[in-house]
């Protein structure tokens, strides 16, 4: 039923409501159903195809949709679980293209794991394509609120934090304090690498001043090759080459990623760089020891001469230093 229009107007409406007519007509002349069936194929728009369900119920799709447009036209669930389907009783590829007659049959399993990426491209409707969207938009945030817990607690477990209602309170105040709307968000962010856990712990525990209403105990410190590092445990340590430090140097330690600690010179002319990164930098120093040994460099201004170069190297041998490289310059003052 439609109220008195002007159908000139509206010539989508007079294009639909002639071609209802001549369906009717055809019901009435045409007896055998296979033949009513093929005319209705013919008649039908070339923008859209007719499909049904097993049940007959009439699902009107645009040309070029497949069974995955059809599944999410049926139900967002059924879109989700769909494993294969059937056209005309025949298994077909999900990326089969839908003719109008076409019975169409969604094959659906709980077990399933849920849409593919390539469904994105196989869809032709949008409103097929959104849903895809939002399911994995959806199940990648839960994927990584979920990571983003177990990596905080780890952090957590480092610095032998306790989990408390006052942790919580204040994780919600630094949430807010980093921009974010909602606790899970910032742990969404720290689940796919955007934040890191410690960057969130510092803001709630300042190394230099904890809070009382926190259970914190300091790590012990770590001694490895004649360093102490303040603050972490268990981290493997290095010596830059960029700038050689030894016993005595004012040194300063970087975290890096996947190698340690990196150990540097105060004045080492890459510390300009990562102290971009302060949250990476961490407060070391020698620990005195005569049973360690460090590589360094040393300068040695002479007039040349026969076997200087030899002459050195014995020197070093006599006093059971290894070589490891030597580069001699001979300027014009010889």
């Amino acid at each position: 039923y439609k109220e008195k229009v002007d159908l000139k107007k509206d010539k989508k409406l007079e294009e639909r409501l002639s071609w209802l007519r001549q369906i009717l007509e055809w019901q009435k002349d045409l007896k055998d159903p296979k033949e009513f069936m093929e005319n209705l194929k013919i008649g039908l728009f070339q923008d859209e195809v007719f499909t049904f369900t097993p049940k007959g119920d009439v699902k009107i799709l645009p040309l070029g949709s497949t069974p995955i447009d059809f599944a999410y036209l049926i139900h967002t669930d059924v879109g989700h679980r769909c494993v294969g389907a059937k056209v005309n009783k025949k298994i077909v590829p999900l990326d089969c293209k839908l003719k109008s007659g076409d019975i169409v049959e969604i094959l659906t399993s709980k077990s399933s794991r849920g849409p593919s990426r390539d469904w994105l491209k196989i869809a032709k409707t949008s409103g097929a394509k959104n849903r895809i969207r939002i399911w994995f938009k959806k199940e990648m945030r839960e994927e990584n609120i979920q990571k983003g817990k177990e990596l905080f607690e780890k952090e957590m477990e480092k610095y032998r934090i306790e989990p408390s209602s006052e942790l919580t309170k204040k994780l919600k105040e630094v949430s807010i304090k980093l921009g974010f709307t909602e606790l899970e968000s910032m742990f969404e962010n720290i689940g796919y690498g955007k934040l890191t856990s410690y960057q969130v712990l510092s803001k709630i525990i300042p190394q230099e001043k904890i809070s009382p209403i926190i259970p914190l105990v300091k790590p012990k410190k770590r001694i490895d090759q004649g360093i102490r590092v303040q603050g972490i445990n268990d981290m493997m340590i290095r010596f830059s080459r960029c700038c050689n430090p030894v016993p005595g140097d004012e040194i300063i330690g970087y975290i890096t990623r996947g190698r340690g600690v990196s150990i540097h010179k105060v004045d080492c002319s890459n510390v300009d760089f990562i102290s971009a990164e302060k949250d990476r930098l961490v407060k070391v120093e020698w620990i005195k020891t005569e049973e360690l040994f460090y590589p360094v460099k040393i300068k040695i201004i002479a007039d040349d001469r026969p076997n200087l170069v030899s002459d050195i190297m014995l020197i070093f041998s006599s006093l059971k230093i290894t070589v490891s490289a030597i580069n001699a310059i001979n300027d014009k003052n010889n």
